[in-house]
């Protein structure tokens, strides 16, 4: 197959899934990765897809927002070994913690004891719902215009109401991140809010599958620099974790 046709393949497959990666195309082509890497460059510099860790993603889906039941869908081995590790982040006794919209961070509420005597701050449904039946949460509900893509509270209420908290730690999630292009996600009115979480606690930590390493959307809300700790997978190659750490930012990561 001459490089034109293969490269015509790689945009098909990236229209239809989504995303293709490096080593599943240089499988389905016998090629090497580094011949994968230049097909994937060349259709970066066309416009026709993004180069993004690991592989690429379609140019029509840079600012595509997944559904709550999608984002629930993948990932989700991984997404739960990183709630897992989360919860030796919380802080002891009865501290506060700020948790952010984000099916990772959903998962780490479904993973909080019973016995929990923590003080919850949080703007997603989601999060709310599971912790509304644990007798010893503190759950303070923010407000605002919900948005029915993510069932996250936006707009002036929620920023008002996080200009007023000093938190002991946010969880924070996001759609993309990296050290050059930063914690980005599709929304701006999301991003101003992850952005009033990141201002409103004492130490943030961030929850992102490998995946999401690499990717950039349409609105930033913050730098890895507002990052404390990463909590990621092992997906996440050792390349990548030297230049989150030399960013400022620590890096946890468990196998799914």
């Amino acid at each position: 197959m001459y490089a034109p046709e293969r490269q015509q393949e790689i945009l098909r497959l990236a229209r239809a899934g989504g995303r293709v990666d490096v080593l599943s195309l240089a499988d389905a082509f016998q090629v090497t990765a580094e011949t994968v890497r230049r097909d994937l460059k060349a259709l970066d510099r066309a416009g026709l897809l993004r180069r993004v860790h690991g592989g690429a993603i379609s140019a029509g889906r840079l600012d595509f927002e997944p559904d709550l039941a999608e984002r629930e869908a993948t990932a989700a081995n991984e997404k739960d070994a990183i709630a897992r590790a989360a919860l030796a982040e919380l802080p002891d006794g009865d501290g506060s913690v700020i948790l952010d919209a984000g099916s990772t961070v959903a998962r780490l509420a479904a993973h909080l004891p019973l016995e929990s005597g923590l003080t919850v701050v949080t703007h997603a449904l989601p999060v709310a719902a599971r912790l509304a039946d644990h007798p010893g949460i503190a759950l303070h509900l923010v407000g605002g215009r919900v948005r029915h893509r993510t069932r996250a509270a936006v707009d002036a209420w929620a920023l008002r109401a996080y200009a007023e908290i000093a938190a002991d730690v946010a969880f924070v999630a996001t759609s993309g991140f990296s050290p050059d292009g930063g914690l980005t996600t599709p929304d701006l009115a999301e991003a101003a809010v992850k952005r009033a979480t990141i201002a409103s606690a004492r130490r943030v930590v961030l929850l992102a599958d490998s995946a999401k390493y690499g990717q950039q959307h349409f609105a930033r809300f913050g730098g890895l620099p507002d990052v404390d700790l990463l909590v990621t997978d092992t997906g996440l190659d050792d390349d990548a974790v030297r230049a989150v750490e030399r960013a400022g930012t620590a890096v946890v990561r468990v196998a799914p």
